[in-house]
């Protein structure tokens, strides 16, 4: 298993920060770091060359949600990127956008999830290989489109919860990224990709699938607690989640945290009732010792986990624990 570290803008720090932590990263033998990318934050691709760069490690964005970019738009910064690179950049896409809630903010056109990431899916392939596309769909018409340059192999990888952008996945993309994943929930992703690259005449083992790890380590548990737990009923209420979470058995935890707010709970009310045991499923919370033991069992079924810092504050130091704690030899030997 290869360890990469997730650094973003979430942690509260300036970009010089973080670049001076992607430096660390490779001093201290990860092989990989990742970034988030939105509508409004910073830029993405720009940082993942700036951590080349200063590092030389590999990059990825995991992930970019399609269609707040045209197709030849993503294509062209990720091919830039890739050639900056040197070929090390990996572009993760996912269809957050196209869910109805955040589609209806940027006025983007109605159209199913699953086929609209579809639509990017095949065609970011296409243009990042070169060809010239010509392509009528919902989302993504064009005529006759190509790059300017050929860009080096350029890996697209496609965010999946539910058992149908998986089963994509395995069918279309070069790797899958699921998110907030049991090791258990883990070995059903790894079930339906296997599906849906069987149907298109693909080996699943080809197919790497990644994921992020949650950890907040902090000496101060409960609040390395609150800041993980914070993120977990942020993600598990989103619509797009809700359905991931149940099936990991997280139903009655959030109709207790939804019956909470109704009754006007505040925050840290909602937050310190939800259930320790969901919260360790899927992340873990407390002292770096110990650390890389759990992370060794959460990151169970993945060719890539990467250590996803959350921090009770921004705090370079705090970040710098975290990556300490979980060096790939520190969980190697776990």
């Amino acid at each position: 298993m290869r360890i990469g570290v997730g650094l973003d803008g979430a942690l509260g720090l300036h970009h010089d920060v973080l670049r001076d932590l992607a430096v660390d990263a490779r001093a201290l033998g990860f092989e990989s770091v990742w970034t988030n990318a939105g509508a409004t934050g910073f830029d993405a691709f720009h940082v993942c060359a700036r951590w080349h760069g200063v590092s030389g490690l590999a990059t990825g964005i995991s992930v970019v949600p399609v269609a707040n970019w045209t197709a030849p738009t993503l294509a062209m910064q990720a091919a830039t990127v890739s050639q900056v690179t040197e070929g090390t950049f990996i572009l993760g896409i996912g269809s957050n956008p196209l869910i109805g809630p955040v589609r209806a903010t940027f006025g983007i056109p109605e159209v199913s999830a699953l086929a609209g990431l579809r639509e990017y899916l095949v065609v970011l392939r296409q243009l990042l290989a070169g060809e010239r596309v010509t392509f009528e769909g919902r989302l993504v018409n064009l005529r006759g489109i190509a790059l300017a340059f050929r860009p080096p192999a350029t890996p697209v990888y496609v965010a999946a919860l539910g058992p149908k952008t998986l089963r994509l996945g395995g069918e279309l993309a070069d790797g899958v990224l699921p998110n907030w994943a049991s090791p258990e929930q883990m070995a059903w992703c790894r079930e339906q990709i296997a599906e849906g690259a069987g149907k298109a005449g693909r080996d699943p083992a080809s197919i790497p699938v990644v994921q992020y790890v949650r950890v907040c380590v902090d000496e101060d548990v409960p609040a390395a607690r609150t800041a993980l737990a914070r993120q977990v009923v942020q993600y598990a209420l989103f619509p797009a989640y809700r359905a991931h979470f149940e099936r990991m058995g997280f139903t009655d935890a959030l109709a207790a945290v939804e019956r909470a707010r109704a009754a006007g709970a505040d925050e840290a009310k909602v937050l310190a009732d939800f259930p320790d045991e969901l919260i360790r499923r899927v992340g873990y919370f407390g002292p770096p010792a110990g650390a890389a033991k759990e992370f060794t069992r959460l990151a169970a079924g993945c060719d890539t986990a990467v250590v996803r810092v959350i921090t009770t504050r921004p705090d370079a130091e705090k970040v710098r624990v975290a990556m300490r704690a979980l060096t790939p030899q520190a969980i190697a030997a776990a």
